[in-house]
Parts: structure tokens; C-alpha cells; sequence
């Protein structure tokens, strides 16, 4: 075999591999170097990423159906911060830091719950109202002048897209047309494929919280490319069969992957599966649909559900995962067996996640010190790999 060119230089991220502005690999080309070891096993890198990747992109966080009244709550980490996430006495959602403004407590300690008019800190009893206002505190009636909007809950950006809540902590965040809704777009060619599907819509079904003890990059990794589809997902390459070719769905723009002929439905035996969705067009029937929105949601377009993981990263070498499987409501309502739907890409997700927990150690190791090797297959990696250094530089 020959030995891969390794391009890049060690930048001020840590991290030697592909050159910032390096164009990607593209498919028949040469053997190109991954990241280096470090990238996966540095806790100072991953520090790095929190504050560089996660705390400057849109982060999907939850169902917003989740905090369905009025006083719901619900705590999330985005990087490094714990973010509290309410449904206002307008019933519109809002986002703050979860520390208080006298001294820094945590305010609500909790994952979630349900408060009546305001948000009481623990410590010294300021109170904050739904929107974040300071209206109450020992010895404030003293002080009338003070402004109680500035000494309010600091907040954070927060927009709804797809039933979903996503957060950005950036002072001045990014377009989420541009960098939530446009990698939609870009995967799938036309702006308005991925609403035929009518997330906001559907019912939550099913949901697995997954806790994988490996980087948040080796996840990304796995779910972009196909290369190992036929050496550990073969459920999937039955119903899916040219991803025994080892190309994924995300290598062409608006590619689709057919089901198999004998396949019924997207489950785990081929059997038959719901009614389609209504919205759907006739081209996206009988295919499957991957979308990754960086970075850390990975989206399943099938006819008759929609899958949907959020990543969220607690150290080098853990990473939470929670996948949700959107129905019909009416689908949900009727108490139908969901099993056979939720197996097949369960049966997925546990192969993938073994995988990439058998992969982290090696990140580690003496052998890896200088990275590995992406075959052609895998050329969309590379352009990862940039995203990812320029991200740090």
C-alpha cells in the first residue's frame, strides 16, 4: 500500500491533519490522512471544541412539545453551560443561561419541572419571571432605580425548526436559514424536500437515550459514511441493499437510497411498515434520506417516520446520544406497534455505537499518534476533518 500524503501543519487548534482552506477528497482519488490520535483522546482539544464548535453553532436540545404548558421547564448543556429552556405565560419558549444574576447559583438544579409564576434562586430568593426579569429580592424595594431588565437571566438565542428547539450561545450566532436549514437543503437539493415530511407534525413514538463512551467526532464519522455497512449492519443493507456497496447515502445531492424489491417497509424484517406520510412526494417514497446538521444532529428521512438523533458531548470520550422516531400522530394515538419500525434502526445505532466505543481507545494509542488513512468511500470525511480544523484555527 502506498504511504498517504499527510498536507497539513499544526495549527494553534492542536490539531495536525488536512490544511484549513484544503479542498475534500473527492471519490478515485488517493488514500488522504485522517486527524491525529490527539483530535479523539485530548481533553484539552475537546475543551477547545466546546467553547470553539458547540458554543458558537445551533444546537438542537429538545422536543419543544416537550414543555407543552405554560412554567415548563427544562435544563440542557450547550458546551460547557447548563441553558434553561421555559415555555413563557405567552406560551412562547425561551432560553436563558441557568445561573443567577446576584452571585452565579445554578437556578434550577433540576432536568426539569414546572414552576408557577416566577424562577426563585435558592441562595439569596432573587426571583426572575418567565422571561427572565428580575421582579423580586430581598431589600430590592430600597433600590428603585435599579434595572431590573439588566440584572435579569442572561438569554440565549433560540429558534424552532422541525418540532425541535435549537439554542446557539454565540453573542452574534450564525444564519440558521444558512446552517440548520441550508444542510437540508444541500443534501437534499430542494428547499422544500424536507417539509413534505412534516416533522413539526408528527408524535414522538419512541425515544432511547444512548451513553457511548467514545470522541463526538468518531460518531459523526460513522453515521457519514457507509464503508462499513456491510461488515456490521446487515438488517440494514437487506432493506437497503446497495449500502453493501460501501457508499453512503450522502454522497450525491438529493440521492436516496432504494429499498430493497421484497422490502414493505423500513423495519427490521422488511415487514411491512405505516401509511406514508401525506405530504411526501412520489421520488421520496421507498428511500431512505441521511442529513447531518453540524454539529451534532444526524436526520433519517424514511415514507412513513422520521429519525432523529442530538448529540451532546461530555468529555473526549463520552457522548450522550438521544434518538427520537416521529410518527403520524394518528399513528401514535392509535397505540400501534411501533417495534418492528424502532428495531431496525435501534439494531443500527447499538452496532455503530459498539463500533465507535471499540475505536476510542485506539485514538490513544503510539500507533495512531499521526492518524490513519480515508479510502475513497470515505472522501466526505476529509471535508469533515477540514470543517472541523478550520472551526479550532
Amino acid at each position: 500500500m502506498a504511504e498517504p500524503s499527510r498536507p497539513g501543519t499544526t495549527s494553534a487548534s492542536g490539531i495536525t491533519g488536512a490544511s484549513p482552506g484544503a479542498p475534500a477528497p473527492t471519490p478515485g482519488g488517493s488514500l488522504i490522512a485522517t486527524l491525529p490520535g490527539a483530535a479523539y483522546s485530548s481533553p484539552e482539544i475537546f475543551a477547545r471544541e466546546q467553547e470553539a464548535v458547540f458554543e458558537n453553532l445551533w444546537c438542537c436540545v429538545l422536543r419543544s412539545a416537550e414543555l407543552a404548558a405554560p412554567g415548563d421547564f427544562r435544563t440542557v448543556t450547550v458546551g460547557r453551560e447548563s441553558v434553561l429552556v421555559l415555555r413563557n405565560t405567552a406560551g412562547e419558549l425561551r432560553a436563558f443561561l441557568n445561573v443567577c444574576s446576584h452571585r452565579g447559583t445554578r437556578l434550577c438544579a433540576g432536568e426539569s419541572g414546572t414552576v408557577r409564576r416566577t424562577l426563585r434562586c435558592s441562595y439569596h430568593a432573587w426571583s426572575y419571571d418567565l422571561d427572565g426579569t428580575l421582579v423580586a429580592a430581598p431589600n430590592l424595594a430600597r433600590m428603585p432605580d435599579l434595572d431590573r431588565t439588566a440584572y435579569g437571566l442572561r438569554p440565549v438565542a433560540l429558534r424552532e425548526w422541525l418540532g425541535y428547539t435549537w439554542l446557539c450561545l454565540a453573542e452574534e450566532p450564525p444564519s440558521f436559514d444558512e446552517h440548520v436549514r441550508g444542510a437540508a437543503t444541500e443534501r437534499l437539493g430542494d428547499p422544500a424536500a424536507i417539509d413534505r415530511y412534516d416533522a413539526e407534525g408528527l408524535m414522538l413514538g419512541h425515544r432511547v437515550r444512548y451513553d457511548v463512551r467514545a470522541n463526538w467526532k468518531l460518531l459523526v464519522e460513522n453515521f457519514m459514511e457507509c464503508y462499513h455497512c456491510s461488515t456490521i449492519h446487515p438488517e440494514l443493507v437487506a432493506v437497503l441493499p446497495e449500502f453493501g456497496g460501501g457508499y453512503a447515502a450522502q454522497t450525491k445531492v438529493g440521492q436516496g437510497a432504494s429499498f430493497a424489491g421484497a422490502a414493505r417497509g423500513f423495519t427490521v424484517d422488511g415487514g411491512p411498515g405505516f401509511e406514508r406520510l401525506p405530504g411526501l412526494a412520489e421520488e421520496q417514497d421507498r428511500r431512505y434520506f441521511a442529513i447531518t446538521v453540524r454539529p451534532q444532529v444526524f436526520i433519517n428521512l424514511v415514507p412513513d417516520h422520521v429519525i432523529l438523533h442530538r448529540m451532546f458531548p461530555h468529555a473526549h470520550d463520552r457522548t450522550v446520544v438521544e434518538c427520537d422516531w416521529l410518527y403520524a400522530p394518528d399513528v401514535v394515538a392509535s397505540g400501534a406497534d411501533l417495534s418492528h419500525s424502532v428495531e431496525l434502526f435501534h439494531r443500527v445505532n447499538e452496532q455503530d455505537f459498539a463500533v465507535c466505543e471499540r475505536t476510542q481507545p485506539g485514538m490513544a494509542s503510539r500507533a495512531y499518534r499521526a492518524g490513519g488513512v480515508l479510502v475513497p468511500a470515505e472522501h466526505h470525511i476529509g471535508e469533515f476533518h477540514a470543517w472541523v480544523t478550520r472551526m479550532l484555527a
